[in-house]
């Protein structure tokens, strides 16, 4: 029997076509999105068309990843009122200022929905959609997030019921992520996002993990779907002492917990994940995107970028980065801008350049990740996902800045894996998800180099070098 996942990323869909009883990919299909921090949702159905074209209907169940906190506003016939803001549209800061104030402050936050809301948060930009848009805020009848919107689009095939999303379901990893759910409980707080649009308005109804909710129009069942870095989690076959480390277009570290975190500074992210469990989050706006603008700033491709890396000595001959190119979710610094420190004449040589741009990014997100242990995270193993995975450079240099070994799992599509063992979970009807092989991983091992996260540390900290 076969199942489909999909991966509805900010770059593009991803479709891959599974075995259910082990996972095995057997045909897999993508289209891009159009570029931009705010999209019409249509362009991301009209890719799910093209990338599950001859996939999606050979399968017999169906699970949708989305990226997550993106904010999808319907009216009472279930229209788009405005194209979708994403995850890293951060002009919504001012608002999460004014939420987390108006709330009672960062550990109320933490304590009620087990995170600090940021720009990022469906929260922020249903209050930015208040003060900016008031009449798209008065119609809209409910908020649902990608993924939510887009399985309620398969549950018809044409996109909908006309009923205003009035059956929409979502899941707790993904409800998670909007800032008026709460964690711990499972449960919505609908107070919480009244206050933010300025009205009551509808959420989607929280399904339970491996649900059935609902029926493609070929007949296929439909799972609830989740968040993307929740369907990695579960793709990767995440464990307790699992850390994985993704770079894609944002940097994620998340890792497998047992208990729910409440980190009242904001940096960790106290969600759910798909299996009722919880995945506590650290997440950066700059990753993969600071790859392709080193590259593009030295005329190299990202191949030739991992070489020239490569050619260069640890510390990059004295060149630290910090790449907040376009402002920072973690630390919370929205209006923070790149800052290079130590570039001489002796040292501006292309290698370190490189060197530099790749110790910036692994950096970044080792130092954010050790916040997850100030959450009761223990953690045995680190993995290495994403994209940026794909780059030698960072494959051999993040042991050193990280402080231990890493596994590298085989290139793969983990989101939409996960997407489709969610969907082969719902078929099955069983208490937890199939047991489907963990993919084969190479281990990467370096020699610590402490003093490159303690550079970038200072660079962060330093306060004057990034602020105008």
């Amino acid at each position: 029997m076969l199942v489909a996942g999909v991966d509805s990323s900010t770059q593009s869909t991803k479709v891959v076509l599974c075995r259910a009883e082990d996972g095995a990919i057997l045909e897999q299909g993508s289209a891009p999105h159009p570029a931009g921090t705010e999209v019409d949702p249509s362009a991301w159905w009209t890719a799910l068309q093209q990338a599950g074209g001859g996939l999606l209907g050979r399968a017999a169940a169906v699970g949708v990843a989305g990226q997550q906190h993106g904010m999808i506003v319907v009216d009472q016939s279930g229209q788009v009122i405005r194209p979708a803001l994403l995850w890293n549209d951060l002009r919504s800061a001012g608002a999460a200022a004014d939420l987390i104030s108006e709330q009672g402050g960062p550990q109320w936050w933490a304590t009620h929905t087990g995170s600090v809301p940021t720009a990022s948060f469906t929260v922020t930009k249903l209050r930015w959609l208040a003060d900016h848009e008031p009449e798209n805020a008065k119609r809209a009848e409910r908020v649902l997030l990608p993924h939510d919107w887009l399985t309620w689009k398969l549950r018809s095939g044409t996109g909908g019921d006309g009923g205003g999303a009035s059956d929409a379901v979502t899941d707790r990893g993904d409800a998670s992520g909007t800032g008026y759910f709460s964690t711990a409980s499972g449960t919505w707080l609908p107070d919480l996002a009244a206050s933010a649009v300025g009205h009551s308005i509808s959420l989607p109804r929280v399904a339970h993990p491996g649900e059935v909710v609902g029926q493609a129009s070929w007949g296929a069942a439909l799972s609830a779907g989740t968040g993307d870095n929740m369907a990695a989690a579960l793709g990767l076959g995440l464990q307790p002492g699992d850390v994985a480390i993704s770079i894609g277009t944002s940097g994620t570290v998340f890792a497998f917990s047992e208990a729910p975190a409440a980190d009242p500074s904001g940096a960790v992210a106290g969600f759910a994940d798909a299996t009722g469990h919880f995945l506590p989050l650290v997440c950066t706006i700059n990753a993969g995107l600071v790859l392709s603008a080193v590259a593009s700033l030295l005329g190299a491709s990202l191949e030739e970028l991992s070489s020239l890396a490569l050619a260069s000595t640890p510390g990059a001959g004295g060149i630290t980065l910090l790449p907040y190119l376009d402002g920072e979710r973690t630390p919370d610094r929205p209006n923070a801008t790149g800052v290079v420190r130590g570039l001489t004449t002796p040292n501006a040589t292309r290698e370190n350049v490189a060197r530099a741009g790749v110790e910036a990014v692994i950096a970044s997100l080792a130092s954010v990740g050790n916040l997850l242990i100030d959450q009761g995270v223990q953690r045995q193993r680190v993995l290495l996902i994403g994209g940026g995975a794909k780059s030698e450079a960072i494959r051999k240099l993040a042991p050193g800045i990280v402080g231990s070994p890493v596994l590298v799992p085989a290139p793969g599509e983990y989101v939409a894996l996960g997407a489709a063992r969610q969907a082969a979970w719902a078929l099955a009807g069983t208490a937890e998800p199939p047991q489907w092989p963990a993919p084969p991983a190479e281990e990467y091992t370096s020699e610590p180099r402490p003093e490159i996260l303690q550079r970038h540390e200072a660079l962060r900290d330093d306060s004057a070098a990034w602020t105008t």
